[in-house]
């Protein structure tokens, strides 16, 4: 069997799981959770021009979020339109 080697953060997370300090989520939640994730689901492809160095600051602010800047932008749209 190939071992995975785990982050700090998994290792963590694995030691916390083993010493009882997670709860099973109910069932109602996972529904949630599940609707939740579902209605986030990215199902368009949108393809626009933009101007290069708003382009720049968005990447350099997803960066400092720590995450990728499609989906920061991605985020952003979904901010505005709800």
């Amino acid at each position: 069997m190939k071992k995975i080697k785990l982050s700090e953060r998994e290792l963590a997370a694995e030691k916390a799981l083993l010493r009882g300090e997670y709860i099973p989520a109910g069932a109602a939640e996972v529904r949630n959770i599940a609707r939740a994730i579902a209605a986030r689901r990215k199902d368009a492809v949108l393809n626009i021009r933009v101007n290069s160095e708003d382009l720049t600051h968005l990447k350099q602010k997803a960066q400092k979020l720590g995450v990728p800047y499609q989906t920061f932008i991605s985020e952003i749209l979904h901010h505005y339109a709800g």
